[in-house]
Parts: structure tokens; C-alpha cells; sequence
């Protein structure tokens, strides 16, 4: 499918990359992670269903943010072109907290949310108590690489941490999928994407407020504070519910898209019997 684009002429001209597949039911709008793409859900994209995958700025093919803005406000924006009903929100890590800002921003506009290995805005960080010895490790090694402006070996890093998991072999996960994160993360690490864009949101103490169908997920190999953090959200989140997903790590979409697939008809089912 080609490109599309909206145009926040209102803030600064920036163009914002897309593509919307129209459907019936509600729009399923999919949020990347911060060391990926929209490209990162070509295999989850639902026949048949209203969908909608997107770029945030400086992920993609979307250009960078020249000045201050909001990827909520942006998220806002492409809802208003899109989709004039609720729509469910399918978000991974970075793209799981925007998602969670949206739901309690504006949740008129928001049906009902999946969320893998989320990010929650407004959280407690977590310790170098709560971390592995591989992931510090690794966190180091991105950090030194792009100093020395090595995005390559930034990118591989990120792959080892991300891809294959710090509770899992380097290299666990190969082939096509690899070489899509690669090129997705270096990227974002070119722009330094993931460092901007947030929203002034503390979801993290609001959580009672949400009312509308949750699922949570996070794969077993992913780093342990996120699998802890997924079950802190689950006691927090009223009528939450937790799903699995075995053997995989942080980018679920790139190992398991049929196990994400039937997680997105699944949340379409309890939007539906609301």
C-alpha cells in the first residue's frame, strides 16, 4: 500500500507518514515501538479491518519535529482525518504509553486498548537493582556506539537487547525480521527520535481512571522490570486483562504476528460486547 500523509500545517508544517486501510468496524491504529517503525506491523495488519499504521516524527519515513510538539497531539490529528468513531489502540513499548496518554486525554476517541511490553508515562524508572547484568551491559554498549557514531554497531546492539531479548542468546532472532529491526532502529538512533515528542501525561497515577476494555501483554525473554511492570498494570488498571506471549521478547510483531493477530481480535470482541 502506498504512503499516505497528513500535514500538521498548524504546527509546523510537518508531514506525517501513514497508511490507512479502510474497513468495517472500529479503526485498530497501531503504535511502534521507540526502536521501530510502522513497518514493524506489515505481518499483524488485519484483512478485512479498518487499520491504521503510522510513523511518529523522526521514525520512517516521517522527518524529525523542527520545533516542540506532541506525538499525542499528532496521534489526535491523524484520528481526526481518519476516523470520526472510537478507535482501538494497539501499542508497543513507547507506542503502548501513547496509547495509554490517549485513552485518558480523550476517551471519547478511544474504544479500547492492547498494550506490549508498555511504557507508561509518569512511572518510577526502573533501579540498576531491577535490571539484568546484560541488559546494563548492553545499554552501555548502544550508548558508547553512538557516541562514537557507530549507528551500525548502536543498531546491533539494540537488536541483541530488543530483538533477541536480554534473558535470551545473541542473535536468538534472525533472518528477514533482524534486518527490518536494523534498519528500523538505525533510523530512529539517527534522529534520536525516541528522546522526543512526550506528552506532560502522568498515566502512571491515573490509571483507575480508565474505562474501556485493556489487554496486557509482554513477552517472557523480554527484560524483567517490563514483565513486572505489565503485572504491576494488570492490579492497576480496572477490568485489565493479561494475555501471553511465549518466546518472544520486546517486538512480539516482528516474532509472533499470529500470536499478536489474535490478540487484536480479541480486543475487538470485548469492544464489541460493551
Amino acid at each position: 500500500m502506498e504512503t499516505q500523509w497528513i500535514e500538521r500545517d498548524d504546527v509546523d508544517d510537518a508531514a506525517l507518514a501513514y497508511e490507512h486501510r479502510p474497513g468495517p468496524g472500529p479503526l485498530v491504529v497501531f503504535l511502534h515501538a521507540g526502536v521501530a517503525d510502522r513497518r514493524s506491523w506489515r505481518d499483524v495488519v488485519l484483512d478485512g479491518t479498518a487499520t491504521l499504521t503510522w510513523d511518529r516524527r523522526g521514525f520512517g519515513e516521517s522527518a524529525p519535529g523542527g520545533t516542540a510538539f506532541s506525538h499525542l497531539e499528532d496521534l489526535r490529528a491523524l484520528l481526526d482525518a481518519t476516523s470520526p468513531e472510537p478507535v482501538v489502540l494497539v501499542g508497543n513499548s513507547m507506542g503502548g504509553g501513547l496509547a495509554l496518554d490517549a485513552a485518558l486525554e480523550f476517551p471519547d476517541r478511544i474504544a479500547g486498548l492492547l498494550l506490549l511490553g508498555t511504557a507508561v508515562s509518569g512511572a518510577p524508572s526502573p533501579t540498576v537493582a531491577d535490571l539484568e547484568p546484560r541488559t546494563l551491559e548492553l545499554d552501555a554498549a548502544v550508548d558508547a556506539a553512538v557516541v562514537a557514531g557507530d549507528l551500525d554497531r548502536a543498531a546491533a546492539f539494540e537488536a541483541e537487547l530488543w530483538l533477541d531479548g536480554p534473558l535470551a542468546a545473541p542473535g536468538r532472532v534472525g533472518g528477514v525480521a533482524r534486518g527490518l529491526f536494523l534498519d528500523m532502529a538505525r533510523t530512529a538512533l539517527a534522529t534520536g527520535a525516541a528522546e522526543h515528542g512526550g506528552s506532560a501525561v502522568d498515566a502512571w497515577s491515573r490509571l483507575g481512571e480508565l474505562d474501556l476494555p485493556v489487554t496486557l501483554a509482554s513477552g517472557d525473554l523480554d527484560a524483567r522490570y517490563l514483565q513486572t511492570r505489565t503485572e504491576e498494570l494488570l492490579a492497576r488498571i480496572p477490568g485489565a486483562v493479561r494475555a501471553e506471549l511465549p518466546g518472544t521478547a520486546h517486538l512480539p510483531s516482528l516474532e509472533r504476528p499470529d500470536l499478536v493477530r489474535d490478540l487484536v481480535r480479541g480486543v475487538l470482541r470485548r469492544v464489541a460486547q460493551r
